[in-house]
């Protein structure tokens, strides 16, 4: 990556003027470096950062996405913007390889490569998901973009397993005061209203702020479902002395709905067919509410010590809280009667709270060995989090009539008193290195080292009678990679490195799973075209996971599902091309094939599709310059869950058209499940319908 600071003004200029990243005006050429005034050497170094953010990926150390030996997608804000996909759910949708399993209203499970994603970060910083849950979304407006980088994630955390990272892209300030707003009104009452605006806050360009809010107010076609959000990230950065730069961010997100269901729809009977209901069946009540709030904190502060080493300190603080009031509806047995009755109410009310910060220190920069120049990445973090749930009692587990039932057959319960059922903390202290070795002038390798600390005490999520006290977990995970450049716009990549995940899940004698073990490898070619602007990727990757968590039933009595370790292997092969293919046209398409085995050899997790094909495509109309149209297509073969719910292969349609009323206006019409296909959208843990055909009008105007 080009050094963006230097210590002293000459070299800076001398620097960014050799590197390309800056031009002078003629006249001004002939002046010498020196003659420049320091402050102004300063103001174009912080703008030059700020207009070359470049991603660390898959190995901490800054490369691009083609140099590195791992997939990795991006769902770009193009994208974000074009599709209107607000919902980070809806956004992942698109991304090459991964599933969104929404189970429930309000907690949804994402895999990729056959298992669960455990991690999802924020500019690089987060921690794991429990139980591999993600509660609530991301309002997606607050973020540039979105990457998807599958395959081992140890050397971004440390921990994690074979699927991969989801790292949300903040929006930072830019050189240039300006920004938009957006309006947009839809199908079932869809009212959202967003502002995004950057300001250059000194003259000399050091400091900027960008603020971006968003209000979100909607029903559904599930019914009585009903979501407001109202989402708000404020960033402010700014050049300190000649070497330093200095970021803080604050945002919050509250997001109140109405009528969720928790859990979903139990669709067998007991001969193995399946009921058939309106795409609005839900189990919830008119009583029941998921309230969240989240509240997040960082400050990252980057100093250059010599031209080639930057040591950066970045520290998160995040704080949760939770107000819910629930309905479940399930069965003993896991089938309806044939009259549709069957199940069983299980009222929950509770209120939680959870708290992480994280702490990360590094050392980046570059060093010359053996003739060639190398780059190399060297840090220390601590990460910490604390939760602690109450639940309210009760004692009332109505017999339910024949569903679908209205939001009114069982009125709000009287609740009991609160007591704890969950809390604990989990403490991670790690050390990690990599370095990317220029072997020969084709041939890079990447090596780096994970050695982790993992502490944990308290309960798991759902508690139990078995608590965990300060269980010390230590491990060091080895990461390798190679790339050899077969001509200057291909590449071939290899890359293995060794997987490690606690585990919050139960057996069913109440003890918890001993940590995730396992291997993950994949080797491939990427190359560019079209004068690269076209990026396409073959994978092939492979991977086993020794004790994973596998769900192995229900326990009526404790009310919470036990588990049991299985080794698992997957194997399989990816194919993305993403780029422009023309002035006006963009296209990204991707294909995954997998294959999931379990520990006899036969299929398992039959839940996960095995094949997925993700397409999107726009283009401006020729005839009309104004008009830019485009669609996405999703496919999927068929998946099931044994004794549960099955869904047949099948194909989803979006597209879009967004005409230019003048050079500041823009009016965008979104029509998802173009098709009006009737589907499922997960079996993993029941079956919810996913949704019929929707439109939404925006208008977008730059500020």
């Amino acid at each position: 990556m080009t050094t963006l600071f230097r210590r002293h003004p000459v070299a800076i200029a001398a620097a960014l003027l050799a590197s390309g990243l800056i031009t002078l005006p003629a006249h001004a050429q002939s002046t010498t470096t020196a003659a420049a005034e320091a402050p102004e050497l300063a103001t174009v170094v912080i703008k030059t950062k700020r207009e070359n953010r470049v991603s660390k990926g898959a190995t901490n150390l800054p490369m691009e996405v083609k140099d590195t030996p791992q997939s990795i997608s991006t769902i770009d804000k193009e994208t974000l913007r074009d599709f209107g996909t607000t919902d980070s759910n809806d956004a992942l949708r698109y991304g090459t390889g991964l599933n969104v399993e929404e189970w429930e209203t309000n907690r949804t499970n994402y895999n990729a490569r056959g298992f669960e994603v455990m991690l999802t970060q924020i500019d690089g910083l987060g921690m794991t998901n429990d139980w591999g849950l993600v509660v609530g979304q991301q309002d997606t407006y607050l973020y540039d973009k979105i990457e998807l980088i599958r395959g081992a994630n140890g050397l971004l955390t440390g921990v994690g397993n074979a699927s991969g990272t989801i790292n949300y892209v903040r929006k930072r300030p830019t050189n240039k005061d300006g920004g938009e707003a957006l309006f947009s009104v839809g199908s079932y009452g869809l009212k959202r209203a967003a502002l995004d605006y950057n300001k250059v806050l000194t003259q000399d360009g050091q400091w900027a702020g960008r603020l971006v809010v968003a209000q979100d107010d909607k029903d559904s076609y599930l019914r009585a479902l009903s979501n407001q959000r109202t989402a708000i990230s404020g960033i402010v950065e700014g050049q300190i002395g000649l070497d330093g730069v200095l970021t803080l961010g604050l945002t919050y997100q509250d997001a109140q709905q109405r009528s969720p269901m928790w859990g979903s729809l139990t669709l067998p009977y007991a001969d193995g067919t399946l009921a058939e209901f309106d795409v609005s069946a839900s189990t919830a009540q008119d009583w029941t509410r998921w309230d969240t709030r989240t509240h997040n904190a960082f400050v990252e502060y980057a100093h250059m010590l010599s031209p080639d080493w930057e040591a950066k300190v970045s520290y998160n603080h995040t704080e949760g809280s939770s107000a819910t009031k629930l309905f479940y509806a399930y069965s003993f047995t896991g089938h309806l009667n044939d009259d549709n009755t069957g199940l069983i109410g299980w009222p929950y009310r509770s209120e939680s709270k959870s708290s992480s910060d994280i702490l990360d220190v590094n050392l980046t920069g570059r060093f010359n060995a053996f003739g060639r120049q190398h780059d190399a990445v060297f840090g220390l973090s601590r990460s910490r989090q604390e939760n602690r749930t109450e639940a309210y009692a009760v004692d009332s587990f109505p017999v339910l009539p024949a569903f679908p039932y209205a939001g009114n057959v069982f009125a709000e319960p009287a609740w009991g008193a609160k007591s704890v059922t969950s809390e604990g903390d989990q403490n991670i202290t790690r050390l990690y290195a990599a370095s990317r070795l220029a072997l020969t002038d084709k041939l890079k390798g990447i090596v780096g080292i994970n050695a982790i600390s993992l502490q944990r005490d308290g309960t798991s999520i759902y508690g139990g009678g078995v608590n965990l006290e300060n269980e010390t977990t230590q491990k060091a995970s080895p990461y390798i990679g190679a790339t050899y450049d077969i001509t200057p716009d291909a590449l071939a990549y290899a890359s293995y490195s060794d997987i490690f995940q606690a585990q919050d899940q139960r057996m069913v004698n109440g003890a918890f799973l001993a940590p995730m073990k396992g291997i993950n490898a994949e080797v491939g070619v990427k190359a560019e075209w079209l004068n690269r602007k076209l990026l396409t990727t073959f994978a092939v990757f492979t991977a086993e996971q020794k004790g994973l968590a596998t769900q192995a039933g229900f326990d009526a009595v404790a009310q919470q599902y036990y588990f049991e370790p299985k080794d698992v292997k997957a194997k399989g092969f990816e194919i993305e091309a993403t780029g422009h293919v023309g002035a006006d046209t963009r296209l990204t398409i991707g294909f995954t094939t997998l294959n999931l085995k379990g520990p006899d050899g036969k299929d398992i997790y039959e839940w996960v599709p095995r094949r997925t094909l993700k397409l999107r495509a726009d283009t401006r109309v020729a005839m009309l310059p104004q008009l830019r149209v485009g669609s996405g297509v999703r496919w999927q073969s068929d998946v099931s869950k044994n004794g549960g719910a099955r869904q047949d292969a099948h194909v989803l349609v979006d597209a879009f058209a967004a005409y230019e009323l003048s050079k500041a206006a823009t009016l965008r019409l979104n029509v998802n499940n173009l098709l009006d296909k009737k589907y499922l959208k997960t079996v993993q843990y029941g079956a919810i319908y996913g949704a019929p055909r929707t439109a939404a009008l925006t208008l977008e105007y730059q500020l």
